[in-house]
């Protein structure tokens, strides 16, 4: 039976955690809102620069259209961009991407695929090297920069984009967390190489009018398809940036709830043992007063 002190050590460091784990869920709630704004912002952008390369794509075909939109023409090796968080302590945010990204390696795997794996973000490169090591061509660490933002995408975006050009794989697909709401987030798998417009981005109606374009569709699309692939990456690592910080303040708020559960519960015990060791104390004053 553990001693009041040891209850009363336990209930201070109860406390003390229910503290830090307060704090945090304040810190994400507040960085919940901006990277909640960067998201919903980036939005309407990356919308149109599908719809833009939905209409030229319309266009062009065979052998005309950049490599970039009609791929290798195979389908034999596969490159996977998983992207996670750079830190934990937010659930199963991290997780369920890396499930969803285990998902399609096994998928691809039966199918006498290679798949090749490109992983941004510490906590998917942990969980998946334990089993897929030696499918890592490369990792890369954002946990330099203060705030995702174009230039980090794009550093994401060459990389995926050299080797493409020197013929690494065939189909490049990414893995995030789409933001939903501040309890849900939603594991996406999106194609990025060979080029695919967004589902439900449809080329602009004209009504009839015919024009033409200065340069050509396949030069226009030369110099928007690199642009629309860092559009695709930046969106996703900043819907993976505010579903991070909504997953993080869920899961500090339970962790701070079930703290303070905890501390009733060990306050009852201890309430209970101190009650026991004096009602103990008095029966051994009144024995020892009645045996004189």
């Amino acid at each position: 039976m553990p001693s009041l002190k040891d209850f009363r050590n336990r209930i201070s460091s109860v406390k003390s955690t229910q503290k830090i784990t307060k704090a945090m869920q304040m810190v994400a709630a507040a960085k919940l809102k901006r990277a909640q704004g960067a998201a919903e912002a980036a939005r309407p952008y990356a919308e149109r620069v599908a719809t833009v390369m939905a209409n030229l794509a319309a266009a062009v075909q065979g052998e005309s259209a950049p490599l970039l939109l009609r791929g290798t023409g195979k389908d034999e090796t596969h490159l996977l961009v998983v992207a996670t968080s750079e830190r934990g302590l937010c659930g199963g945010f991290n997780t369920q991407i890396v499930r969803l990204a285990r998902e399609r390696i096994n998928e691809l795997l039966r199918a006498g695929k290679k798949v090749k794996l490109l992983l941004v973000g510490k906590k998917g490169r942990d969980q998946l090297r334990r089993v897929h090591a030696d499918k890592i061509v490369d990792y890369i660490d954002l946990s330099g920069f203060r705030a995702i933002d174009a230039t980090a995408a794009r550093l994401v975006a060459e990389k995926v984009t050299s080797l493409f050009a020197a013929g690494e794989f065939d189909v490049a697909t990414l893995f995030y967390s789409r933001f939903k709401s501040v309890i849900s987030q939603v594991p996406t798998a999106r194609q990025l190489i060979p080029a695919v417009a967004a589902e439900g981005a449809k080329p602009p109606d004209l009504k009839g009018a015919v024009y033409e374009a200065e340069p050509s569709e396949e030069e226009i699309l030369e110099a928007l398809l690199p642009r629309y692939i860092s559009s695709l990456i930046l969106q996703a690592l900043l819907e993976n940036q505010a579903g991070f910080a909504g997953a993080q303040m869920t899961a500090m708020d339970n962790a701070t709830r079930n703290a303070g559960d905890l501390i009733k519960k060990l306050t009852l015990r201890y309430n209970r043992q101190r009650q026991a060791n004096i009602t103990k104390e008095l029966i051994e004053i009144i024995s020892g007063a009645e045996a004189l």
